[in-house]
């Protein structure tokens, strides 16, 4: 599987598929895990009441330069695999999120 499949357009934005690593010492991102398809990162809150979560959303919106409340968990609420909205297109979140 080729890394740029991490990312795939949606509507206004895309779609990126995250492998993430709660309990981190800083949230970051890690790499691209190209088998799987994934970007990985790093998360700097425990998975717990969902602050994990939170903090990979706020992290995402911070790196993009776009609202918080508009990068959005789509699916993987409770598992580290998720897929996450994000109100950019592909090239802006592949430049940002890497796989270049």
């Amino acid at each position: 599987m080729d890394g740029k499949d991490f990312l795939r357009p949606q509507g206004s934005g895309c779609i990126v598929s995250i492998d993430a690593s709660p309990g981190a010492k800083r949230t970051e991102i890690a790499g691209l895990n190209r088998w799987r398809g994934s970007v990985q990162i790093k998360i700097a809150a425990e998975p717990t009441e969902g602050e994990a979560n939170e903090e990979l959303v706020r992290f995402l919106a911070e790196v993009l330069a776009v609202p918080r409340d508009s990068v959005r968990l789509l699916k993987g609420e409770r598992s580290s695999r998720k897929s996450v909205f994000l109100p950019v297109d592909v090239e802006r979140a592949r430049a940002v999120l890497g796989g270049h």
